[in-house]
């Protein structure tokens, strides 16, 4: 996959690859990052195009600055006349947080600024979130009058807990970095001018990590996800029937030797 902008026509995804991380920046800073449309459906198939290159073992989601993103352009929706739901005619965009969940490689979210609503869909659809000191979250779709469709309700609680989702949605206010990483919405607090050199580490120590089993373990991880632990564990086993040992590659990596 060449270093290359999605839309290169205006600029809105960049996506770049290099020691085996793909980093995918939404790239509309005058707008705050509000997805129009178009780049709802590039930045699905830039993540496809990602988790299937077989050059890439690590993908990085982030923003521009100052924002994340709060999701999709509302003045785009405005001017289509009807607000977009799963069952509506209107709805010419992929859902980018269902595609985030759908990525076997190891997604960073590197969240640089405000992520609101949609973006913290996006955010919580990812596998780990990177979170610049300047960083916040919020949920807006009520206070707006409006009904997640990206999974909040189904993702929030089981990042911080039911309540603490509740009393997010119901007061739409903003959690800070500290807070959130207090409550395990996320997994580190950096300095901002040090965020994306801290998520490219963490991306190059999966890149150094990374076996077939790793996208595969992932998957078992997001499959289980809410299951009881003897119906999670028979996941985890009936997997660990079906797979094969590449003991080749065991031995390329110096594993299973004798010291």
């Amino acid at each position: 996959m060449a270093d290359k902008a999605i839309t290169p026509e205006d600029q809105r995804l960049l996506v770049e690859v290099s020691d085996r991380i793909a980093t995918i920046t939404l790239n509309r800073p005058e707008a705050r990052n509000a997805m129009t449309k178009r780049m709802r459906n590039d930045l699905c198939a830039a993540l496809r195009a990602a988790d299937a290159d077989d050059g890439v073992d690590a993908i990085i989601l982030t923003g521009a600055d100052p924002v994340f993103t709060g999701g999709v352009d509302l003045r785009e929706v405005a001017a289509d006349g009807v607000a977009e739901n799963p069952d509506g005619n209107k709805r010419q965009a992929e859902d980018p947080a269902q595609a985030c969940r759908d990525t076997a490689k190891p997604l960073i979210c590197a969240v640089n600024g405000t992520c609101v609503t949609g973006g913290l869909e996006i955010a919580l659809s990812c596998d780990f979130i990177v979170a610049s000191d300047q960083a916040r979250f919020a949920d807006t779709h009520a206070k707006i009058g409006v009904i997640a469709a990206w999974g909040m309700t189904a993702l929030l609680p089981r990042a911080v807990g039911k309540r603490m989702a509740k009393e997010m949605t119901a007061t739409a206010r903003f959690v800070y970095a500290e807070e959130a990483l207090r409550i395990g919405l996320v997994n580190h607090v950096v300095p901002h001018d040090e965020l994306l050199a801290h998520t490219r580490d963490l991306a190059a120590q999966i890149v150094a990590a990374t076996t077939p089993a790793t996208p595969a373990t992932m998957r078992i991880y997001d499959d289980t996800d809410g299951m009881s632990f003897t119906e999670a564990k028979d996941v985890e086993e009936q997997a660990m029937r079906n797979w094969a040992v590449d003991t080749d590659d065991m031995q390329r990596r110096g594993l299973g030797k004798r010291s």
